[in-house]
């Protein structure tokens, strides 16, 4: 049996069904006003603890795709057990959620693929179908509602607006599409999850930090303008292989942009990454992008995947960051005083995950823990250091240049005048600033131009559009960068 089930059809449909649905909703668009404000500063830390909730399932941990997968569910037990040895439950609520329904996975899923998971689910044979990614295994369809549940559980919680930051590790399935499994996940908890909290609150921001695309969430909300999707991530030959960069140049007959689509332009951003990033530049880029983005989308919530596979030493990963710097972003993001929902995502050096998920849980309770690891049941994965906090790796090269990262930043934020930008409009290109990849041009020398590209895709004779320069090493994501005169 293939879970694979869709259609060119599909893809589009979902994406208007999805548009459908969010405009059904009660909480349709209000005038634009700023998030209600959690003024954390103005609680005593008592008070504060309260707001934060943990959701836990003890079955989680007991499943498993095959004996050689690399996605193993048990780090979900690992996690529990090293948030509950640092004495971190205390701090705060803790709730078993509830599996989601076969009807609430249909919110989303396709009643095809939902189907073909129960026939999997109830396959007993050794020899099963799938794919390697996404094996089928007995139980799946399980395995599915008690992930959506963890998700489903944590926004009917958030919906209350009885807490400030909801807690799930369980969660964080951000490849799944609504017709088929893809990149280890079989169930898009965190669309489930987003399209629950737009019940209550007008808009929500979704920021994914997981070393892979976060496709499957960007294409579920490609057409509405209630979520924004920010993904942080290794673009390339790097699977999905999505994700490009928010404004591209012109490449054969017309400019390609990965922005959203009819009400959603502009609201899906990607921030295509190099092998190798290190703490510095990447919390530093995190915080310029996110900042300037909350400050123009205003949204009411945010929805943060914490994937642990950008850590250094991740199995599948291939960026740098230490668990210090992975949760220097989630601190950065509890700072900004909006509703927050935690959830996990990939990573696949279970230790590690649980070691960071850990840690951002005690950043979320503004609570320190030690950085020796407490006694355990399973104290002994974490030989031979028994650390809390890793160091990144040693002699690893930072593909990310300062120029790359500059032109990252400038593009996603679209404030700065040195690079180009432009819209699209049949086969015209806008070039609303100038390209000054060199550093020489200025605008005061070069005024605004707009250039007609013709049928053959070629701009026309006689224009400044001197060259289009092909992917280049420092350029991950990009097809071309316009050289002006």
């Amino acid at each position: 049996l293939n879970l694979q089930i869709h259609s060119c059809t599909h893809k589009h449909q979902h994406l208007k069904l999805v548009n459908l649905r969010l405009n059904e909703m009660d909480a349709l668009e209000k005038h634009e006003i700023f998030p209600t404000k959690f003024n954390f500063g103005s609680k005593t830390t008592d008070d504060y603890r309260k707001r934060v909730v943990y959701f836990s399932d003890d079955t989680i941990g007991n499943f498993s795709f095959t004996s050689r997968h690399l996605m193993k569910p048990f780090r979900a037990a690992m996690t529990d057990s090293l948030v509950q040895s640092y004495g971190l439950t205390q701090c705060m609520k803790v709730m078993k959620t509830e599996w989601a329904s076969e009807d609430d996975l249909k919110v989303f899923h396709t009643n095809e693929y939902i189907e073909a998971i129960k026939v999997a689910t109830k396959t007993k044979s050794k020899k099963r179908g799938g794919d390697a990614d996404c094996p089928e295994f007995f139980g799946v369809l399980e395995y599915c509602r008690a992930v959506a549940g963890s998700s489903l559980s944590s926004a009917r919680v958030m919906n209350t607006r009885t807490s400030d930051i909801i807690i799930n590790w369980n969660g964080g399935m951000h490849h799944a599409k609504s017709y088929e499994a893809s990149g280890f996940c079989f169930i898009n908890d965190i669309v489930l999850a987003i399209l629950e909290l737009l019940k209550v609150y007008d808009r929500v921001l979704y920021v994914d930090i997981d070393c892979h695309h976060g496709d499957g969430v960007e294409e579920a909300f490609y057409t509405t303008n209630r979520v924004m999707t920010v993904s942080f991530h290794k673009y390339g030959d790097f699977f999905p292989g999505s994700g490009r960069l928010e404004v591209m140049a012109y490449i054969a007959f017309a400019a390609y942009t990965d922005i959203g689509l009819d009400e959603g332009e502009k609201y899906a951003v990607n921030v295509p990454l190099n092998s190798g990033i290190g703490d510095a530049n990447y919390v530093a880029l995190f915080r310029m992008i996110i900042t300037k983005i909350v400050e123009h989308f205003r949204p009411s919530a945010i929805v943060m995947q914490c994937g642990a596979d950008s850590l250094a030493h991740d199995r599948l990963g291939c960026f740098n960051l230490s668990i210090s710097g992975h949760g220097e972003c989630v601190k950065f993001v509890r700072s900004l005083q909006i509703p927050l929902m935690l959830l996990g995502g990939g990573g696949y050096s279970l230790h590690n995950v649980a070691r960071c998920w850990t840690y951002e849980t005690s950043i979320a309770l503004d609570v320190p823990i030690s950085n020796d690891l407490p006694f355990h049941e399973y104290y002994n994965f974490y030989s031979p250091s028994f650390k809390l906090h890793l160091p990144a790796a040693k002699n690893v090269l930072d593909m990310n240049g300062t120029r790359y990262l500059e032109y990252i930043g400038t593009c996603t934020i679209g404030r700065n005048k040195r690079f180009a930008a432009y819209e699209r409009n049949s086969l015209y290109v806008k070039l609303t600033y100038l390209a000054i990849v060199d550093g020489k041009n200025s605008e005061s020398s070069n005024p605004r131009k707009d250039f007609k590209i013709n049928e053959s895709g070629n701009p026309p004779e006689g224009s400044e559009l001197l060259e289009i320069f092909e992917e280049n090493e420092w350029l991950p994501g990009i097809d071309g960068i316009v050289h002006l005169k």
